[in-house]
Formats: structure tokens, C-alpha cells, sequence
């Protein structure tokens, strides 16, 4: 080998360098884009209160933080996992949260890759998979769901990075669910994956009549959130009880449900019919889309594709759930890569990937003054840009089944057919 002839090692470092580089351009541009835009970090500062407020002894769900006059909206744990944030003053918390969370996008993005392609995470293709997700992060950095919740410092990339981490846990693992639980007990939304994995594992035991990794998971993740609540309920009593008997049902604490920034199902007829109340509409549209898209979901987990299974399931959440604000939406991440693996069509992954990166839900009117009330039917639709995106999502997955089961079932030449028949009526 000459001198000027690069080592085959180094030729297939190059590559993996480049993708390093242009992450680390991409997020330094983001970062100083997000100090240019000013951010206020609001959600991150409610959290540091909230974290005060326990150590002071002091009522959870009394509380009331920032200049916005936000209040504590999540299950008593997590206020416990926000203890270490006044130990810093918020100048370094702020920047902290951001570097992490810049971090959670390369950790989302390479779950996400290998929960698609599983044979990525092989010791052979590990350079393959660090490569491509450096890439992708660099890009998916910049769509609007990451973005805002970078510019709240709001905590949806720790509880998707949290639930992918279970689904692509090797088969048989003990820790599996784990991430399922804790993210359940920080978050209830995530509590739709425990149903995802409870069906498919009660199917797949009933066919097979043996434990499956779906069922051990179920049970893992049922536990890990039933002990932690469990533990919240004797560490916290008055919290536990205020939030479970009267704050988890009190949804306009969150905000207003026609806000353009929910982008749930709730949202959507809440504009729609101009008002910030759809009750039993939304009650109704919710069972039947949750219904409808829980059925895709657990198909495709017991037909083995758990992929389609895991981000349909986060795909349904949203939807049905009351509040979906745009910042839940970082499961766009997995999407757009399962939809680029399975259909190789830059036209259909471009098509999605425009939609959570146009912004288009901030063009219409959100002041305080609740415009959204009086939106116009153009409005409407860029305000539902995420859920018509899910919906569009729904459809396609469900056309697909319906023609893979046509190509699967051999036609019956014709001739036989008749000859059959011919034969039937003779023997009548």
C-alpha cells in the first residue's frame, strides 16, 4: 500500500467524521437561532418551582409559577425527578436543559433507526447507525415539535427517548417496561403503550399459549408505574390525593382547548365548532379514532411489525388525548423514519416531513384574546395541520393492509369456478 493510499480504517472513518461534523454545525446554528429568538424557557422554570415548592413542604397543585401563572399539571413523581434544578442557578439550568435536550435528539433518533431496522444495532453495523444518526439529527432538529420543546425546555424527548428505549431492549429482557412505567408516572399519555403491549401480549399468548416478550414487558411497565405511584402516595399523601381525585380531571388547568397549539382531535372540533368546550363530540370522535387506530396498532404487533405498532400507538395518543400541545409531537421523529425505510419515496416522507417543519399551525391568530374562537375554514386547516397529518398516516397504513391482503389471497381461475358450479347444481 503506497503512502498516499488512505488505510481502509480511515476511508471508513471519514464518513462517520462528516455526519459528526454537520450535527454539530447543525445544533450550534439552533442553539444560537434559539438565543437570537429569545426564548423563555417557560416550562423548565415551572418545573424549578415546582421542585422548590416540594422542598419547601409546600401544596403541589396550589402552586403557580412564571409570569404566565402556569400550574403544576403532572402526576406528583414528577416533581421528584425535578429536585436537582434549583441546585443550579437558571442562567446554567437553562443551558443545561438545552444541551440535554439536544443530546435526547441524537438518543431519539438512533432509537428510532434501530427500532425500524433492528439489524442496525448489530456490533457490524454500528457504524452505519451512528452515522446515519448523526444525519437525520442534525435535520429533525430544526422541525417545529423539537424545536418548541428546546424553546419551553419542556420534557417530550426524555419521555419518548424513555419509551423507545423498551421497545428495542433485546429479546427477553428483564428492564424492559421500565422506561414504559416511569414515563407512565411522569406522564399518563404514555399509558396507551401499556394497552398496545397488554393486548398484543394477551393475542400472542392465547395463539401460542406461552409468555411472550410483549406480555413481560406489560407486566413490567404495569408494575414499575403501580410501585412508583404506590411510593408517591406514601411520600406525598395530600399531592397524591389532590391529583387523582380532583386535578387529573380538571383538563382547562392545562389551557384552553382551542388554543392553535393543541393539536389533538380535542383541538380541532374545538375550533371547528367555535367553541372551547366539544364535550361529548370530542368524547365520541376520541373512542372511535382511539378504537379504529389501537386495532391498526395492535395488528401490526402481532404480525411482528412492531415499528408500525409503536408509532401508531404514540400517533393515537395524541390524538385522543384532551391537551396535545405542538411540543408533544416529537414522535414525528420516528415517523418520518419509518416512512422513508418502508416506502423509500422522498415525495411521501418530504410531504410529512414539510408538515412539522413548516410551522404552519403559528400562522393564524393566537393572541390571549382566544382568536382561535372565530377561525375561518383556512385557518382551520393550518391549525389541524398535525392531526389531518395522523390522520393521512391512519389511512395510508390502513390502504396497505388492504391491498397486501388482496395480493396475498390467489385468485380461483374462472374456469374451475364454473366448472364447480356446474358440477353442484348437477349433483342437486
Amino acid at each position: 500500500m503506497s503512502p498516499s493510499t488512505p488505510s481502509p480504517s480511515r476511508a471508513r472513518s471519514w464518513p462517520l467524521l462528516a455526519a459528526a461534523a454537520a450535527c454539530l454545525i447543525s445544533f450550534a446554528a439552533f442553539w444560537v437561532a434559539q438565543r437570537v429568538a429569545h426564548v423563555n424557557m417557560l416550562d423548565v422554570m415551572v418545573y424549578r418551582a415546582e421542585a422548590e415548592t416540594l422542598r419547601a413542604g409546600g401544596d403541589l397543585y396550589a402552586m403557580r409559577a412564571t409570569s404566565a401563572n402556569l400550574a403544576m399539571t403532572y402526576p406528583p413523581f414528577a416533581a421528584v425527578l425535578f429536585l436537582p434544578l434549583p441546585l443550579v442557578g437558571v442562567p446554567l439550568m437553562r443551558t443545561l436543559s438545552t444541551a440535554g435536550n439536544l443530546l435526547l435528539v441524537v438518543a431519539l433518533v438512533r432509537l428510532s433507526l434501530q427500532l425500524v431496522r433492528p439489524a442496525l444495532a448489530s456490533p457490524a453495523r454500528r457504524a452505519d447507525l451512528w452515522r446515519t444518526t448523526l444525519w437525520v439529527a442534525a435535520v429533525v432538529v430544526w422541525c417545529e415539535p423539537v424545536w418548541t420543546t428546546l424553546r419551553y425546555g419542556q420534557i417530550n424527548l426524555l419521555v419518548a427517548v424513555a419509551v423507545l428505549w423498551d421497545f428495542t431492549r433485546r429479546e427477553g429482557s428483564r428492564w424492559a417496561g421500565l422506561g414504559i412505567g416511569l414515563a407512565t408516572a411522569v406522564k399518563l399519555t404514555p399509558g396507551l403503550f401499556v394497552v398496545l403491549l397488554l393486548a398484543a401480549g394477551l393475542l400472542l399468548w392465547r395463539r401460542d399459549r406461552g409468555m411472550n416478550q410483549w406480555l413481560r414487558t406489560a407486566l413490567t411497565a404495569t408494575g414499575t408505574f403501580l410501585v412508583t405511584t404506590l411510593a408517591m402516595a406514601v411520600a406525598l399523601p395530600a399531592d397524591s390525593k389532590t391529583f387523582w381525585t380532583r386535578t387529573l380531571f380538571e383538563t382547562g388547568r392545562v389551557g384552553h382547548a382551542e388554543e392553535t397549539a393543541n393539536q389533538s382531535l380535542s383541538g380541532v372540533l374545538a375550533r371547528l365548532m367555535h367553541t372551547d368546550a366539544p364535550g361529548l363530540w370530542w368524547l365520541a370522535a376520541a373512542v372511535l379514532l382511539g378504537g379504529a387506530a389501537m386495532a391498526l396498532a395492535v395488528r401490526a404487533a402481532v404480525r411482528g411489525d412492531k415499528a408500525v405498532a409503536v408509532v401508531v400507538t404514540a400517533f393515537a395518543a395524541l390524538m385522543v388525548s384532551p391537551i396535545s400541545w405542538s411540543h408533544h409531537w416529537v414522535w414525528c421523529v420516528p415517523l418520518l423514519v419509518l416512512l422513508y425505510d418502508r416506502t423509500r419515496a422522498w415525495r411521501v416522507t418530504g410531504a410529512v416531513a414539510l408538515a412539522f417543519a413548516s410551522f404552519a399551525l403559528w400562522w393564524v391568530p393566537h393572541d390571549p384574546g382566544r382568536p382561535e374562537l372565530d377561525q375561518n375554514a383556512g385557518q382551520m386547516l393550518l391549525s389541524a395541520v398535525y392531526p389531518l397529518t395522523a390522520l393521512a398516516v391512519f389511512a395510508g397504513y390502513a390502504l396497505a393492509l388492504r391491498r397486501s391482503r388482496r395480493t396475498a389471497t390467489p385468485e380461483v381461475p374462472r374456469q374451475r369456478v364454473a366448472v364447480r358450479e356446474r358440477q353442484a347444481v348437477a349433483k342437486e
